[in-house]
Parts: structure tokens; sequence; C-alpha cells
């Protein structure tokens, strides 16, 4: 078990090794949920993707307009490991 001390401005700093635990970096978000009895649970927060958010990704990157023929290809060299 880790304890933690709080400051009088009621922060806490988490050591190195839960937060490697937990899987957080540096400018990361921390999600924790209040359960009844008065424990928390702690986790790292990941953000939830929409499709728009990924069609978006890459808008303005190229100029070069691939064909489905092409991006099959691409996807399947890519399963094979051929990338």
């Amino acid at each position: 078990m880790t304890t933690l001390t709080v400051t009088t401005r009621g922060q806490v700093t988490f050591r190195k090794d839960v937060l490697q635990h937990l899987g957080i970096k540096p400018g990361e978000k921390i999600e924790l949920d209040k359960l009844p009895d008065g424990r928390v649970t702690l986790r790292a927060a990941r953000p939830s993707g929409s499709i728009d958010g990924f069609l978006g990704l890459l808008a303005g990157k190229s100029s070069k307009v691939a064909t489905l023929d092409e991006i099959n290809q691409a996807a399947s060299d890519g399963w094979a490991g051929k990338a």
C-alpha cells in the first residue's frame, strides 16, 4: 500500500511507481470515481475518439489521392508485414 501526504492546499503528489503502474505520463489526466463506502477508484483518463476526429487526422497532409485498390493493397501489405 502506498501512503500519500495531503498538503495544506489539499494536494497530493503520486509517486513515480504509482504513475507508471497506471500508465500516466506528465500532462495526462486521471479519472477518480467516488464510491458510496468512502473509497475511490483511480485510473488514467483515456480520451475517446470520434470517427470525425479519425477521418480528419490526416486532412491536408498530402495532395495524393489513393484509389480503393491502392488502399486495399496497402492494408493487405501492412497486415502481411510488408509495409
